[in-house]
This record gives structure tokens, sequence and C-alpha cells, in this order.
């Protein structure tokens, strides 16, 4: 196993829309939602204008298939809540950061970013876990290119 490459990265405050799906596979309809949503818009067009972060809401439990994923995409002030697609305000923070490519890697990856995160100078953080989607939004599966953002603290 390869020594994992860390960044420590600070998220200013944003804006985002945020999408929910829940039930067995709910990544493939928070997406579905947010792309019918975003593209129209132009939102999906240029990825490093409008972040696209996802995370478990709320996690799986052991004895069920289902759990919920939300994803946010970053906006402008202008932009109001429409249909399911609400605005929040996030307020940031510090995060260990490490990328994964390939969907069967997220889950080790996850593993192996917070046994980093317990050897370092930093503790783990109550502030959002995330995953950063890097590049086109939706990616095939294989390709999927995630920051892993773990909440951390001095």
């Amino acid at each position: 196993m390869t020594e994992l490459d860390v960044k420590i990265v600070k998220l200013e405050p944003m804006r985002v829309a945020s999408v929910y799906g829940f039930g067995a596979g709910p990544e493939i309809e928070a997406g579905e939602k947010l792309v019918a949503w975003a593209k129209p818009k132009g939102l999906l067009d240029n990825p490093d204008e409008h972040r696209i972060f996802g995370f478990n809401n709320p996690n799986p439990s052991h004895g069920s298939p289902n759990y919920g994923y939300e994803f946010w995409i970053t906006v402008d002030p202008e932009v109001e809540p429409e249909g399911e697609v609400r605005i929040e305000d996030f307020l940031g923070g510090l995060y260990a950061v490490t990328r994964c490519v390939g969907v069967e890697t997220i889950t080790d990856t996850w593993n192996q970013l917070c046994k980093w995160v317990v050897g370092s100078q930093y503790n783990l953080a109550s502030h959002q876990w995330l995953e950063a989607h890097i590049g086109s939004f939706p990616a095939p599966l294989e390709e999927l290119t995630l920051d892993l953002h773990a909440p951390i603290a001095k």
C-alpha cells in the first residue's frame, strides 16, 4: 500500500443548492435530481465554477439497505429554492483531503484517510464530511474522481 497523499484545506463558507435521495441507491436518485435541476441552468458546464459535493445523510445502518445521500452544488446569491431543491449556507471548515478514483476505491480510501487523521496532529471535528466531485458530473463510475474531505480541528 502506498502512502496516502493528504492535504490540509480550509473550505470557505459557500452557498449551495441541495438535493436529496433515500433508499438502497440514493446517490443515483439524488444525482438525477441534481442533473435535472442544474443542467438546464448551465450549472454543470464549468465544474470549477460550480463545485459539487456529496455526503451520506443519514449514514447506512446495520441491517438496512437504505440510507440517504445529499448533493450540494455551489450557487450564486440570486439562486432561489425550487421544488425539491433547497438553498443552504455552509459555514466552511478545516479538512484533511485526499483523492480517490473509481467508485470501488471510495470505502478503502475513506478508511485510510480516517487512520491518517488519527495518527496526525489533528482531531476529527464535527462539521460536515464531504466528497468533492472532480471534473464532469455525472462521471462513469470507474472514472469517478472524488476529493474526500474529513473534517478536522487542531
